[in-house]
């Protein structure tokens, strides 16, 4: 059975009823940004240390057009016009190939309408950045090994802010590059962008390993018009993005050995961002909904985790003793002064920008199916443990990878470790909150996709991001 096929119809009485459903719930992200816009411009008024002059977005306004703006727009009219229809029918692979070049495209016209050194080389080469950090790794072993004691800031030899606050993993990719030649800001921001299109591809291959081919097809226009990639091109969560989705995509294909990869992968991507933890859920949901040897699969993943680990712990960063003082780190910044009472819900405004108007009516969907399952019993009843196991999974990808995602997003959000930037840093977990858009219906995807395209062309003409 698809789960794409099916999960869209049952749980309301009329389509009428799913369509005012949806439209209310564009009223409530409607309502909740402007209400981010109308705060967040009182609070900076008033003086207090939001440090977003955009906010709830880290930006400052700046309407202006760029060398990029045609082109990006006739990619979003090439995608929403015939490639919509051609992804219905198009071949798998030639399907995968053309969903990652036009989500190279889509990402590299964004950033051109700032133009290319502004919009993609000197994103990368900040003082807060990583590439500041790179001249002085002459021993990688040893970067390893004294990571942890420069995190804290004010002592001499700190961290820059962004390779402080992550673990190492993030600053390796980066060293990596320059030791192969690709060093410096031009080739550091094109890796963001050719990683980070990746997603648009190894999302759609997870969803068909688990038997939602229809909702892989169907949600691959949404990933290649993500509104996010104003922020992938270029930072360093798009790379982050990138490799999540591909070790979840190995973790959801057959074989013990493929899932160990993944694992490896994911392994990684905890030292790529603390709150990489949260990806657990999305991976216990990939396991839960793999056709077969879900048990194999697991150990073998956890064995790759395990292996990463034990081999950065072994090489001088223990990833816990980093944690501790990354948390002390954050608030010796703006994070002290940043209100968490503004932020926690500001945030979900500023994820709503990255995830584009589709998220609400998308994740209402998804929450109505898991509830209508849950109404026939699922939580309860006299039903084993293996029948309730074989109901989760009948719901499908489509309905239980978005609201992992959902409620990695909130853990995130309520830790109160994500005071604002979330545009960027929740991109791991943006890409797979799209995954519902499957649900809604195939007749309505063409208006859905003219929105995502709106947004995004909007917050990149209107405001300068800020990587």
């Amino acid at each position: 059975m698809n789960s794409a096929s099916t999960l869209g119809t049952a749980p309301e009485r009329t389509p009428t009823r799913r369509r005012l459903g949806d439209l209310v719930v564009l009223g409530v992200e409607a309502a909740l940004l402007t209400a981010a816009v109308l705060v967040g411009v009182l609070l900076n008024r008033r003086g207090v240390g939001l440090y977003a002059d955009a906010a709830p977005l880290y930006a400052t306004w700046l309407p202006h057009v760029g060398w990029g703006t045609p082109a990006a727009v006739l990619v979003a009219a090439v995608v929403i016009g015939p490639g919509l229809r051609w992804a219905r029918t198009a071949r798998w692979g030639a399907l995968l190939a053309a969903a990652w070049l036009a989500a190279v495209a889509w990402t590299l016209s964004l950033a051109l309408v700032d133009g290319a050194s502004a919009g993609l080389t000197q994103r990368m080469t900040p003082q807060a950045e990583y590439l500041s950090e790179v001249p002085g790794v002459s021993d990688i072993p040893a970067m390893l090994a004294g990571f942890s004691g420069r995190i804290l800031d004010f002592q001499p030899e700190s961290w820059s802010t962004h390779t402080a606050g992550h673990p190492p993993g993030a600053l390796l990719i980066f060293v990596w590059l320059d030791r192969v030649g690709l060093g410096g800001g031009t080739s550091a921001a094109l890796a963001c962008v050719l990683i980070g299109a990746t997603v648009s591809v190894s999302v759609p291959v997870t969803l068909r390993a688990l038997g939602a081919a229809d909702a892989a097809r169907a949600v691959t226009p949404f990933l290649v018009l993500l509104p996010g990639a104003v922020w992938v091109g270029a930072s360093a969560d798009g790379i982050f993005a990138g490799v999540v989705a591909a070790g979840l995509a190995l973790l959801a294909v057959r074989g013990p050995v493929v899932a160990a990869v993944g694992g490896l992968l994911l392994g990684f991507a905890l030292y790529l961002s603390y709150g990489f933890v949260l990806v657990g859920l999305l991976a216990l949901v990939v396991v839960v909904l793999r056709p077969t040897r879900r048990v194999g699969a697991l150990l073998a993943a956890l064995a790759g985790v395990a292996g990463v680990v034990l081999a950065f712990t072994a090489a001088g960063f223990p990833w816990w003793v980093g944690y501790r003082l990354v948390v002390e780190r954050y608030y010796q910044g703006w994070a002290a002064e940043r209100p968490y009472a503004y932020w926690v819900w500001a945030n979900l405004a500023a994820l709503l920008l990255a995830a584009g108007p589709v998220l609400g009516p998308a994740l209402r969907r998804a929450v109505v199916t898991a509830a209508a399952a849950a109404r026939s019993g699922l939580a309860g009843g006299r039903r084993g443990v293996r029948d309730r196991a074989a109901a989760i999974r009948g719901m499908g990808a489509a309905v239980l990878l978005p609201l992992a995602a959902g409620l990695a997003v909130v853990g995130a959000d309520v830790s109160g470790l994500s005071k604002a930037e979330v545009e960027r840093i929740w991109l791991p977990f943006t890409v797979w909150l799209l995954v519902a858009a499957a649900l809604l219906p195939p007749r309505a995807h063409r208006w859905w996709l003219v929105g995502q395209a709106a947004t995004a062309l909007a917050v990149n003409h209107l405001l300068w991001t800020v990587s």
